[in-house]
């Protein structure tokens, strides 16, 4: 499902006879990777020697936030509308998620007196992440692609094309999750400052009445606890929503390579009914599972740092 639009290259190469054979690791890095300089949607100028040009992780972060938007302010607004609001399907679960974040993540850490501060942002976190993982395993691109190849027929530089190129995933990508990671980062800051004032917060940072040579050891190690926290957080969603694809499109690879192995394309159907399918569907079920797990260790995570910023001495 992954690889479709490599099945119809690599199709395409063999029909004309071509002598370059499938590179599996070409072939899974296109499509984990985000699209890069060499293929962005909307190229843009560099500012600052940043380069702003639009990649389709971009584009997935903006289709990610504006269906979160869209969705969740449309049934609000329609709910809060009724004479006497009871939720009701799709409110009654986002009811649910909502209630699940507050009593089960954010207040057991935070605790009773921050619970309506903190649960705001850490349910933000929770419903992006847990709306980015699926839509990234939903092959709307690779559908986009078969529309094309067999339909449309549009130019090598045409915006299909380029859309094409590189994975869908946006939290696959360590950019992104570092963005989201920084976020909390600066939210321990704030939750620490704010329960126990700006200065009071960095003090807490080490124990109280050690012995002053146990300082010189204790504030470096705290200071980089700071920073491993975030990359903690970037490197387990980031590496986790990778690992899955990888897994998928490597075994889907199978069909290719054996089928340059034989010699021919039935040994390769052979191993791909056999083997490759139904591997892939079995992976693809997991994948599901960590779509969920993913969004709810990131915000759990979040919740527990924040609240040891507030309860420093528990």
């Amino acid at each position: 499902m992954l690889v479709q639009e490599a099945v119809q290259e690599h199709a395409a190469a063999a029909a004309e006879g071509a002598a370059e054979k499938f590179n599996a690791g070409k072939t899974i890095i296109e499509h984990v990777s985000n699209s890069g300089h060499d293929h962005p949607l909307i190229r843009l100028p560099h500012v600052l020697g940043i380069d702003f040009s639009v990649t389709k992780h971009v584009l997935m972060l903006w289709l990610v936030a504006a269906f979160v938007f869209v969705v969740v302010t449309w049934t609000v607004r329609r709910y809060l509308k009724q004479d006497r609001p009871l939720p009701t399907g799709f409110m009654n679960a986002l009811e649910a998620v909502v209630e699940f974040v507050r009593d089960a993540i954010v207040q057991p850490n935070v605790g009773k007196k921050w619970v309506n501060t903190w649960t705001p942002l850490v349910l933000t976190l929770f419903v992006f992440i847990l709306c980015a993982n699926g839509i990234g395993l939903i092959p709307v691109f690779e559908t986009i692609g078969l529309l094309d190849h067999f339909v449309l027929h549009t130019a090598e530089d045409s915006f299909l094309k380029h859309v094409m190129h590189g994975g869908t995933t946006a939290t696959a990508n360590f950019n992104v999750t570092a963005a989201l990671a920084t976020i909390t980062f600066f939210a321990i800051i704030v939750a620490g400052s704010r329960a126990h004032g700006a200065i009071k917060h960095w003090v807490n940072m080490v124990p109280h009445g050690l012995a002053w040579p146990l300082y010189i050891i204790l504030i470096p190690i705290e200071v980089m606890g700071m920073f491993v926290r975030p990359f903690a957080l970037t490197m387990r969603l980031a590496a986790n929503m990778t690992g899955g694809h990888i897994a998928i499109l490597a075994i889907l690879s199978f069909v290719f390579l054996f089928t340059e192995m034989a010699g021919r394309a039935i040994v390769g159907i052979g191993v791909g009914a056999v083997v490759s399918v139904p591997l892939a569907v079995g992976i693809s079920g997991l994948e599901i599972i960590v779509v969920l797990v993913q969004a709810y260790v990131f915000a759990l995570l979040s919740a527990v740092f924040i609240g040891m910023a507030i309860h420093v001495h528990h």
